[in-house]
């Protein structure tokens, strides 16, 4: 690495995965891991991402795949889900898209890969408990 240079993140490589990245203030993409050539020993890596005044640094690396959600977590506390297949699939030496647009002087200081919550599938076992409940009530 070069004297300025920090390692962000790292991520394990599958098949069926593709690179997320999201800057400080915001933006982000999806690139598959067929873009990035494999380096050897004494490689000066490949760039990622085109860092700009607009978007910052980058906050966060995680490798992700459709059905997964990505959440986003700013300076404030402020969190946002996203669906991982709602993040635009774009080139390497890019910018991305805006993701989020945090209120000024809040940066984004993480992103977390997590696994998909189907709202049909917990708004029916909420239902399923709340009957449940008000049964064994009337039963007592």
């Amino acid at each position: 690495m070069k004297e300025n240079d920090r390692l962000v993140g790292m991520s394990v490589v599958h098949d069926d995965t593709e690179l997320l990245v999201v800057s400080e203030n915001g933006l982000g993409k999806r690139t598959p891991y067929s873009e990035y050539k494999v380096q050897n020993r004494g490689g000066m890596g490949v760039k990622t991402y085109k860092i700009t005044e607009k978007t910052g640094n980058i906050a966060g690396v995680r490798s992700i795949k459709d059905g997964d959600d990505v959440m986003i977590i700013t300076s404030a506390g402020v969190v946002i889900r996203l669906k991982a297949e709602d993040i635009n699939t774009v080139g390497r030496n890019t910018q991305g898209v805006i993701l989020m647009r945090p209120d000024a002087d809040v940066k984004v200081v993480s992103v977390a890969r997590a696994p998909r919550e189907e709202e049909e599938e917990t708004a029916e076992a909420t239902e399923a408990t709340e009957n449940t409940e008000s049964t064994e009530t009337v039963e007592e």
